[in-house]
């Protein structure tokens, strides 16, 4: 289980404009609903999505937006 933490007020609020910008990757958009899924409830980040979002923080061409959420997404990642 992930370390008691939850997804903030702010992280949610850019996870929802990503969700609802057209322009947006699959990848971003799958990194957006994981963490919207995560708020305000003790779920953790899958492996599958962990992956996309490690991903994200890798690429040069993520927007800021997409890294923070993507950040987020990964400290609620079960430990090993």
């Amino acid at each position: 289980m992930a370390k008691n933490e939850n997804t903030s007020g702010w992280v949610a609020s850019t996870a929802s404009e990503i969700l609802r910008n057209p322009n947006s990757s699959k990848a971003a958009k799958s990194i957006a609903a994981s963490a919207l899924s995560q708020t305000g409830t003790n779920k953790s980040t899958s492996a599958k999505v962990a992956s996309v979002a490690a991903k994200a923080l890798d690429s040069g061409r993520a927007a800021k937006g997409t890294k923070t959420v993507a950040g987020s997404v990964l400290t609620q990642k079960p430990k090993k």
